[in-house]
C-alpha cells in the first residue's frame, strides 16, 4: 500500500472531480478524522490513516484490501471508478439524473437510459459531464455520464439516449468476485 504518485493522482482527482466537482475536499478533510487515497494492485483505497497505519504491520502480499476500493488503474494508465465509491460520492454530487420507476431495472441491468425513462435531471448539466443516477425516491444506483445537456433532453424524443451507463449497485451480484 502506497502513496499515489502526482500522474496517478492527477488522473484519479480529475475522474472524481468529474462527479463531485470541488467537493473532493470534502473528502479527505472530514470532521470525524484524516482521510488518504493509498494505491495496493493497480486499485485506489479510501482509508483512515490510523487504520492505514496499523495496516503497515501486515506485509503486501497478505494484504488483500483495506478501506473502501474507490476504483483501479487499467493497464492503459486511465482510472475507472468502482460502484464501490457510490456511498461516498453521491451526498457530494453536482449533477444528478432520476430515473422512472419503470426504467430503474433496466439501468441496474446495465443499460443506458433512454429519455423515456429519465424522471427529472440536474438543471444546467452539461453534455458528457458525470451524473449520479438516482431512483425517484431518492436512492442512489449508480454512475453516469450525460449523453444530452439539460437543455437537449427537454427537446428529444422517448427513443434518445440521454444517460451513458457506467456502473450500477446491480454490479455487486453481476461481479462479486471481482468487486473488492
Amino acid at each position: 500500500m502506497r502513496p499515489l504518485t502526482d500522474e496517478e493522482t492527477k488522473t484519479f482527482f480529475e475522474k472524481l472531480s468529474k462527479y463531485i466537482g470541488e467537493n473532493i475536499k470534502l473528502l479527505i478533510d472530514r470532521p470525524d478524522g484524516a482521510y488518504c487515497f493509498r494505491l495496493h494492485n493497480d486499485r485506489v483505497f479510501y482509508v483512515r490513516e490510523d487504520l492505514m497505519k496499523r495496516a503497515g504491520n501486515i506485509s503486501r502480499e497478505n494484504l488483500i484490501s483495506l478501506g473502501t476500493c474507490f476504483g483501479k488503474f487499467t493497464k492503459a494508465g486511465k482510472f475507472r471508478l468502482h460502484i464501490t465509491a457510490l456511498d461516498y460520492l453521491a451526498p457530494y454530487a453536482k449533477f444528478k439524473v432520476w430515473v422512472k420507476s419503470s426504467a430503474e431495472q433496466q439501468f441496474l441491468y446495465g443499460h443506458h437510459i433512454m429519455k423515456s425513462g429519465l424522471g427529472r435531471i440536474t438543471e444546467n448539466t452539461p453534455q458528457y459531464q458525470g451524473v449520479i443516477v438516482y431512483s425517484m425516491h431518492d436512492l442512489p444506483l449508480g454512475f453516469g455520464v450525460a449523453a444530452k445537456s439539460t437543455q437537449e433532453c427537454r427537446h428529444t424524443d422517448p427513443m434518445t439516449l440521454v444517460a451513458f451507463h457506467q456502473a450500477d449497485i446491480g454490479e455487486y451480484i453481476r461481479s462479486e468476485e471481482t468487486l473488492l
